[in-house]
């Protein structure tokens, strides 16, 4: 029974690790082309939940976002509202990266900075984030996460988190802008 089981969790991990092995570079020259600051700047809304590593969701969330481009900073103010009635602000300072397609950020919780690069209609952006679990606890975990621009109003998010190596989830988001729905 135990082998029985370590072949599963083992299988399992393997499957969901596969699931993350996508190539920024599949995404140059597809449309609509993805503008980080075009897309955010200004009110968006979305809608998203988190499932664990067996597929059972565990939360689902709304988050109303203001953004604010200022010519060097995208300012993203997210404020969460969870199934539960929580509520969490996050606020992100996002920065041009060393080359052209590149993006660097921060945010409370990030560890360090989150990177990120476009490519045709899509961003890959990574992080570390040390994730709330409970009253006064968190847990380190990282961000593999995907965005793509479906239109020029809608964006779909998918992003794979793992702790210690080991995949424990992924979050999937719906982003559209404001007065576009």
């Amino acid at each position: 029974m135990k082998t029985t089981f370590g072949i599963f969790f083992a299988l399992s991990a393997l499957l969901l690790g596969a699931c993350a092995n996508h190539d920024l570079r599949d995404h140059a020259g597809q449309a609509p082309d993805f503008d980080l600051v075009e897309f955010f700047d200004g009110k968006s809304i979305a809608h998203g939940q988190f499932q664990d590593r067996f597929g059972k969701v565990r939360r689902r969330f709304t988050v109303d976002i203001e953004g604010d481009w200022d010519g060097e900073q995208l300012t993203l103010t997210e404020d969460f509202t969870y199934d539960d009635g929580d509520t969490e602000r996050r606020i992100w300072r996002i920065k041009k990266g060393p080359t052209d397609n590149s993006w660097v950020g921060t945010a409370d919780g990030v560890i360090g900075q989150a990177n990120g690069e476009v490519s045709g209609n899509a961003m890959h952006w990574r992080y570390r984030f040390d994730l709330a679990t409970g009253p006064n606890k968190t847990m380190r975990v990282a961000f593999d996460d995907w965005l793509w621009l479906q239109t020029p109003n809608r964006l779909l998010n998918k992003a794979y988190v793992s702790r210690l190596g080991v995949d424990i989830g992924e979050v999937t988001i719906f982003f559209e802008r404001e007065g576009d729905q």
